[in-house]
């Protein structure tokens, strides 16, 4: 059984943790049962924010007086003091708890600290005090902001994307944060669905003994595929290093990871799917991306504004007017090759 210590919180778990966003999309009964499956196979970790709708409220829902049994990280979104005592609040009462175990801001553009005017460190430091967060966190998309939160000593926890498509720059981080003995949470570990093998993934993030990597779970057999892993950890063979070679000659580089940040769009285009649709295609059953709503979904791209506020909001500094551009080209392509 593996296991990952994050850090200096002193937080001990099985290195398999729950990313909760996509359980915002199901019944608060399949949710509920999803949740309480993952805690009986062995994942304590469980990972949420105020933004995910619902997300909180099925958590609370699930694990209402057993609290001390797991551990809960949340976010906040809010720009002021004000803002981060409501969202606090909030997340309390949905979560049915006193406390969250590790209440991370959630990628802000810039890195909260003492006197920067935004009140917001300030607000969770005096959080903390009063035993409502147990200890303080952040997320990011930007490794500009990562990279200062981690020598500013200010944090315990990072939350960042990393999977086996991490460049040298990314891998960098998870080192530095393991320097400074900071927990290193691995969010987009299967980069948004574009990696499709997760036994790959799961052995690739094995050989970082600081990183805990939060899996989407939206269906039970993603899960039972994940708990599995828990008494029998994926080994990197040479079958899987061939996988993960494959994967990383054909995906890196200017790609769309799916995070959402550039949205909404003022045309109305779901940039974070479409942006990537022709690679999606390309690696998961196609069926769902071709029927006449999906292709509704891309025809918008034509209506394309060239505001370039996408391009302005991308963490990672892509020019997605092209991508959406070169993804509509590549789709149009694919539908002439089919029945439609």
């Amino acid at each position: 059984m593996a296991r990952v210590t994050l850090g200096t919180t002193g937080i001990t778990v099985e290195k398999n943790a729950f990313g909760a966003l996509p359980i915002q999309r199901i019944s608060g009964q399949e949710a509920v049962r999803l949740l309480r499956k993952a805690y009986e196979g062995g994942i304590t970790f469980f990972d949420t924010a105020r933004y995910y709708t619902d997300s909180e409220e099925k958590l609370g829902q699930a694990f209402e007086g057993m609290r001390e049994k797991i551990f809960i990280a949340t976010k906040t979104g809010a720009s002021d003091a004000e803002g981060f005592w409501r969202e606090l609040e909030t997340s309390l009462k949905n979560l049915r708890t006193d406390y969250v175990d590790i209440y991370q801001f959630h990628n802000p553009a810039f890195c909260p600290r003492p006197g920067d005017g935004s009140g917001l460190y300030e607000a969770m430091l005096q959080a903390k005090e009063k035993g409502m967060v147990r200890h303080i966190g952040i997320t990011n998309h930007r490794l500009s902001v990562a990279h200062e939160a981690v020598e500013s000593g200010l944090y315990e926890t990072l939350q960042f994307p990393f999977s086996y498509l991490a460049t040298e720059k990314d891998i960098e981080l998870v080192e530095k944060c393991a320097a400074a003995g900071m927990g290193f949470i691995a969010m987009k570990a299967l980069s948004g669905g574009l990696i499709t093998n997760s036994a790959a993934a799961y052995a690739f993030l094995a050989r970082y003994d600081n990183v805990l990597p939060i899996w989407g779970v939206q269906r039970e057999e993603e899960l039972d595929e994940f708990l599995s892993y828990i008494g029998n950890p994926p080994e990197m063979t040479e079958a899987l290093s061939a996988v993960i070679a494959k994967d990383r000659e054909e995906l890196l580089g200017d790609f769309c990871r799916g995070c959402g940040y550039c949205m909404p769009c003022p045309a109305g285009i779901e940039i974070n799917n479409c942006a990537r649709m022709s690679l999606l295609i390309r690696r998961s059953p196609s069926a769902a991306h071709l029927t006449p709503q999906a292709q509704e979904k891309m025809k918008k791209i034509e209506g394309c504004l060239h505001c370039g506020r996408c391009r302005a909001k991308c963490p990672y500094g892509l020019d997605t007017p092209a991508l959406l551009e070169k993804n509509y080209r590549d789709y149009c392509e694919i539908l002439a090759g089919k029945a439609y």
